[in-house]
C-alpha cells in the first residue's frame, strides 16, 4: 500500500511573527551579527592590508611598551615573521566569517545544523579575541602597556558579542505549541 505524505501546513503570517520573537530568531541574529563583524574586519584587512599590518607590527615588536628588558625578549622583530602572524589572522578571521556565515544561514535552512555551525564560528571567535589578543598580544606581548598599539577594548568588545552569542545559541530551546 503506498504511503500518503500530507504536505504541512504553511505557517500562516502570525506563525511567522511569533517566531521572530523565539529563540532560534535570536540565536540567527546574534550568530548574523558576528558573521558580518567578521566579514567585515576581513574586508578591512585585506582592501587596507597595511594599516593593522602596523598594529600587528608594533604589538609584536613590543616597541611602545615600557620596554622592560626582563620581558623584550618575548619580542618578534623579523618583519617577515610580523608579517606571517598577521596573514594567520586573517586567514583565522575568514574561516570564523565563512562558519559563522553558514550557521546563519544554517538557522534558516538547515537548523540540525545551525547549533553546530554557530556554536564553532563563535569559538573561533573567542579563541582569536581571548586567546590570541588578549591573552598572546595583551599579556605575552605586553600590548595592555602601550597607549598607542593597545587592541585590549575592542578584543573584550569582540569576546562579549562572540560569548553572549555562544549562550543564546547554545540554550536549550523547544519550539512551543500553537495557542489553541
Amino acid at each position: 500500500m503506498p504511503t500518503t505524505r500530507t504536505a504541512s501546513p504553511r505557517p500562516s503570517t502570525r506563525d511567522r511573527l511569533l517566531a521572530l520573537g523565539s529563540l532560534p530568531a535570536a540565536a540567527t541574529a546574534l550568530t548574523g551579527t558576528n558573521a558580518l563583524y567578521l566579514l567585515l574586519v576581513v574586508f578591512g584587512n585585506i582592501t587596507d592590508f597595511a594599516t593593522n599590518q602596523q598594529f600587528v607590527r608594533h604589538v609584536l615588536a613590543m616597541d611602545t611598551t615600557f620596554r622592560d628588558q626582563d620581558l623584550m625578549w618575548r619580542s618578534i622583530t623579523s618583519p617577515a615573521l610580523q608579517d606571517a602572524a598577521y596573514v594567520a589572522i586573517i586567514a583565522w578571521e575568514a574561516l570564523g566569517a565563512l562558519v559563522l556565515t553558514a550557521g546563519t544561514l544554517a538557522w534558516w535552512l538547515r537548523p540540525h545544523l545551525a547549533r553546530r555551525l554557530s556554536t564553532l564560528g563563535l569559538l573561533l571567535t573567542l579563541l582569536l579575541f581571548g586567546a590570541g589578543f588578549i591573552g598572546i598580544g595583551g599579556e605575552w606581548f605586553a600590548m595592555w602597556q602601550s597607549k598607542t598599539w593597545n587592541g585590549l577594548d575592542a578584543a573584550i568588545r569582540n569576546v562579549t558579542l562572540a560569548g553572549l552569542a555562544l549562550l543564546v545559541v547554545n540554550l536549550p530551546s523547544r519550539t512551543p505549541a500553537p495557542p489553541r
